[in-house]
């Protein structure tokens, strides 16, 4: 038995269709893709089940006796959440589907070896899979938010979760790989003045250029260090006020529509800013933005700098976990106390398998309860970094049970108590909508079972 089967599927759904990585699309067959559902205005491929299916059986999840209907009802029920999600006025805003794009295409990047390599993959460039993409992404993020207007008030108790692991089969109770508790603290290198000084300089370069008539997109393009944006032509999209970092925003709300600002420094580095659009609170900008770059004295400083708070740790004059909240500068672990997180579950006990590589040939090298020297390395963004590791605890592979369990069962309680709210929102909402299953998958009864 699985913690979250359900779950898995609804993001594996999510996942294949905005890849498109089916089998197929790799040449391992060829279909005719069609509508085989229609659920109000939108519509259901074939290539929509295919794909997820083939996703399913390329990570080796175990399926039920008749998946491609079990994916065709999943995908139905995010098109009624869509459906719905339009008739209540739940909208997505644009920036946040933005944001998710880029977050998705660098993981994209990332795992192909680079972005030649991946448009030579995919046949085409990025900049258009990016815009093929953007509507799937934009879909995916409505539902989301549908689920969470619908679940957002369930709460679970510990008798509640108890309950659910005592309903587990002896027979089935899932056996859990080795987890660890791993925390790390990070400093990024105070960057000297002179360099500061270099990317201000090339900014104004830049902006002489433009003022001269060459185009802020292609120099965009060719220079912003913000990938996203980049191959924007560095516009961000419409934005509101607090979405933003503070010295990006003022300064675009003080400019004329086409006016392009002097450097501008905020915690991502300096930014040349262009207004292009305003309406009431909400305006449309571009910028080029040029990362100061730290030099081997500023890496020099971080590192004494990690080696005194490392003394202090040691010493027990500062816990690690203190140390991580005053001293890291890595937001998403500062904020548990330096450790690291399992997404689904919320623990801060990770599953080796599922912990950076990095980290878990620095840890296989360690003792637990040990502080590791400083070291340095490089940040998915390519940002210099200066970090220690610290070992916290260890847990052998192991039946789950409600000891060492708490959070994942917890976790699997509230997903099944928010799948149970679903369902039962279902049986109101899909009478409020027109759904139509045509004959390549008419053997599922899906309208029978919704």
């Amino acid at each position: 038995m699985k913690f979250t089967s359900k779950k898995s599927l609804a993001i594996t759904v999510g996942l294949s269709l905005f890849l498109g990585f089916s089998a197929f699309a790799q040449g391992e067959g060829v279909f005719v893709d069609g509508i085989v559902a229609k659920v109000d205005n939108h519509i259901v491929l074939k290539s929509d089940v295919e794909n997820t299916y083939y996703q399913l059986l390329s990570n080796g999840e175990e399926l039920g006796p008749d998946p491609k209907c079990e994916i065709l009802r999943q995908v139905i029920v995010n098109k009624i959440l869509l459906a719905k999600a339009e008739i209540d006025s739940i909208v997505v805003d644009e920036s946040q589907v933005n944001v998710e794009l880029d977050r998705r295409m660098q993981y994209f990047i990332m795992q192909a070896g680079g972005e030649d390599k991946l448009e030579q993959t995919l046949g085409k460039k990025l900049t258009v899979l990016r815009e093929e993409l953007r509507d799937q992404v934009s879909e995916q993020l409505t539902t989301q938010r549908m689920r969470g207007t619908l679940t957002a008030d369930i709460n679970v108790t510990p008798a509640e979760v108890k309950k659910y692991f005592n309903q587990i089969p002896k027979d089935s109770i899932p056996f859990l790989p080795a987890e660890v508790k791993v925390g790390q603290i990070v400093k990024f290198p105070e960057v000297s003045k002179s360099e500061k000084d270099k990317a201000e300089q090339k900014l104004y370069g830049l902006k002489a250029r433009i003022e001269a008539g060459e185009d802020f997109a292609e120099l965009a393009m060719k220079n912003s260090e913000d990938f996203g944006s980049a191959r924007e032509g560095g516009d961000l999209g419409w934005h509101g006020r607090g979405e933003l970092v503070p010295e990006f925003e003022a300064t675009a709300l003080r400019l004329e529509i086409n006016e392009i600002s002097d450097p501008v420094e905020s915690e991502f580095g300096f930014h040349m800013i262009q207004l292009l659009e305003r309406r009431g609170q909400r305006f449309r900008a571009r910028h080029i933005l040029i990362r100061p770059k730290s030099n081997d004295f500023d890496v020099t400083e971080a590192m004494q700098l990690m080696d005194s708070i490392r003394n202090q740790v040691l010493g027990d004059s500062l816990t690690f976990e203190n140390a991580a909240k005053e001293f890291s500068d890595d937001q998403a672990t500062r904020s548990n106390a330096g450790y690291f997180k399992d997404q689904n579950t919320g623990s801060s006990f990770v599953a080796t398998d599922m912990i950076d590589p990095i980290i878990f040939f620095t840890i296989d090298t360690m003792e637990v309860g040990k502080v590791s020297a400083p070291m340095q390395y490089r940040t998915e963004d390519g940002k210099a970094a200066v970090r220690m590791i610290y070992y916290d605890k260890y847990i052998p592979p192991h039946y789950a049970n409600l000891k060492e369990d708490y959070q994942k069962l917890y976790a699997a309680t509230m997903n099944r108590k928010r799948a149970e709210a679903v369902e039962e929102w279902l049986e109101e909402a899909k009478q409020e909508v027109y759904i139509e299953v045509y004959d390549d998958y008419g053997n599922c009864n899906i309208l029978e079972e919704l």
